[in-house]
């Protein structure tokens, strides 16, 4: 396989038609190896437009999702990032490269070690990974200007919208399948909390969102 015209078609053929048109994007996404965040067993589905598998039932969203939600999320030089669900460090890496620190955090410790491990090899050194559960986020090192959600949930926990700073923002990709919606939240500086609808998609359960309980009666 021709690695870089693999990249290069990942580029023109998936991601920009899904209205990724960012050139900052666009060239993060030529310069950051993904293959190097995929096992080694899936290699081959580095550029492929689908979810690839990682440890333990665990999967890389696919790259036209990746690349639309960083570029909905507009993360600036000079921010501070959370990450729930770290999976291979893929979306870390990016994070990294537009933002001021990164702070990723991923429940499962195989996953957080391999992360750490790719993270390291790639040579990014402003993301931290934390083996933890995210579904309360990090209060202790918040607020954040922006928090990305890598995975779905039926919807955002108030304890992750609470940790953005006045201006920060938060994406998530929320519902149930078969309907799914990219979602962002802007905090105001009043406080308030804007929600816009990005775009549909559908996308695996960020590991340990549990589906809220339903009452039978």
């Amino acid at each position: 396989m021709n690695i870089e015209q693999a990249r290069f078609n990942m580029i023109e053929q998936q991601i920009r038609p899904w209205e990724v048109l960012d050139p900052a994007v666009l060239q993060l996404l030529a310069v950051v190896r993904r293959e190097d965040f995929v096992p080694t067993a899936h290699r081959a589905l580095a550029f492929v437009d689908t979810e690839v598998p990682l440890l333990e039932g665990q999967v890389m969203l696919s790259p036209k999702v990746e690349a639309r939600m960083l570029q909905e999320l507009k993360v600036q030089r000079h921010e501070s990032v959370l990450e729930v669900g770290t999976g291979s460090g893929f979306v870390a890496a990016l994070l990294g490269h537009r933002a001021r620190e990164v702070i990723t955090l991923e429940n499962r410790p195989a996953l957080a070690r391999m992360a750490a491990d790719n993270l390291r090899r790639a040579g990014i050194g402003n993301v931290t990974v934390r083996e933890a559960d995210g579904r309360e986020g990090l209060a202790e090192s918040g607020p954040f200007d922006a928090i990305m959600l890598s995975g779905s949930v039926a919807s955002v926990p108030q304890a992750l919208l609470a940790q953005l700073k006045p201006g920060g923002r938060l994406i998530a990709i929320e519902g149930a399948e078969p309907v799914m919606q990219a979602t962002l939240y802007t905090r105001q500086p009043s406080g308030a909390m804007a929600k816009t609808v990005l775009f549909d998609t559908v996308a695996p359960r960020l590991d340990g969102f549990a589906e809220p309980t339903r009452f039978h009666f």
